[in-house]
């Protein structure tokens, strides 16, 4: 008796069972495309943020570190601007020699008294033009883009003008003075003059640009300590003590070291003012700076070493006001 075969049908050729295709199915391939994009994602939001600020980075290196680096070697060596790869090594004897110095001592008092004069009137007028601004004034904008005016202005072109006003002869101050009887004022000439005349430029150009960071801090106080002052019978004067002056704390002690470190690097105010003495800074030193004196050792004078140690002195002294500046910021912080 013959067996019957098995009658199953083959499959069909060129035929697949579901899920056996070469390529994978369609759900496959989007998720490994998905899977991919992931990995993508990851990877820019894990490296993209060191590639936008490595170009920072680079440039300060290049102009900021190297410097910094190259200055420090400098001053522990005497190099000259003629021959600046020929050093020879003389350890602190830049900064001894400095520091023995009679016309460091000078420059250092002549920025200290220049910094008094002309940051403490002018963080004073800066919060009273920013408290007359925070009122709601016509054409409000008109006059904090004109605050920003004397910012905006070239340094060289502030002090030429300002130069004609304090001349001797011909000067409109001397001329105003004049009309009240009070004698020609020797402006380039005296001490306290001449301090005062470039203390006057930093004045004219910074007041605005503070005035506007303390007006923007006024705008973040609440108006509801405003409010409960005036119910409570408060005045403005009274506001402005009260309100005004404590919720403007850690602003202000950032404008006094902001302006601090200004005053410590001023150099183009009194390099213009006296064009005639240029880097002395008047015919006695009376308003040379610590910067024109840097400036006179290095570029006058050609010794690069002891520049270079003049340079990491001011480095030094920044660090110091930096320090006080934290200081003053955490006793703020923890009697807030």
């Amino acid at each position: 008796m013959a067996t019957r075969s098995d009658t199953a049908a083959s499959p069909v050729k060129g035929g697949a069972a579901p899920g056996s295709a070469p390529g994978g199915s369609a759900p496959d391939k989007e998720a490994k495309r998905r899977a991919k994009l992931s990995r993508r994602w990851q990877r820019d939001a894990r490296w993209s943020p060191y590639a936008f600020v490595t170009p920072f980075f680079l440039l300060f290196a290049a102009f900021g570190l190297f410097p910094l680096l190259w200055t420090g070697w400098a001053s522990l060596h005497q190099v000259e601007l003629t021959a600046p790869t020929d050093m020879e090594w003389v350890g602190l004897r830049n900064y001894t020699r400095i520091f023995d110095d009679d016309f460091f001592w000078n420059a250092a008092k002549n920025t200290l008294t220049i910094g008094i004069i002309s940051t403490v009137p002018q963080l004073m007028m800066a919060m009273g033009i920013a408290h007359i601004l925070n009122y709601k004034l016509r054409a409000s904008t008109f006059w904090r883009v004109a605050m920003l005016a004397p910012y905006a202005t070239s340094i060289a072109a502030a002090t030429l003008v300002f130069v004609l006003l304090f001349g001797r002869d011909y000067g409109m101050i001397n001329w105003v003075l004049d009309i009240f009887g009070i004698d020609p004022i020797g402006w380039q000439d005296d001490k306290w003059p001449g301090q005062f005349a470039v203390s006057s430029i930093i004045i004219w150009r910074w007041t605005g640009y503070n005035a506007l960071i303390y007006l923007a801090a006024m705008q973040a106080i609440p108006q509801d300590l405003y409010e409960s002052a005036a119910l409570d019978g408060a005045s403005r004067w009274r506001q402005f003590l009260h309100v005004t002056l404590p919720s403007l704390r850690p602003t202000i002690l950032f404008t006094v070291v902001v302006s601090t470190i200004g005053a410590s690097q001023v150099f183009g105010e009194p390099l213009l003012f006296d064009p005639n003495k240029g880097a002395s800074g008047g015919a006695e030193h009376q308003f040379q700076t610590l910067g024109l004196y840097l400036y006179e050792q290095g570029w006058v004078n050609q010794h690069l070493g002891r520049a270079s140690a003049i340079a990491w002195t001011m480095f030094a002294i920044l660090i110091v006001i930096g320090i006080i500046n934290h200081v003053i910021s955490r006793r703020l912080r923890a009697s807030s």
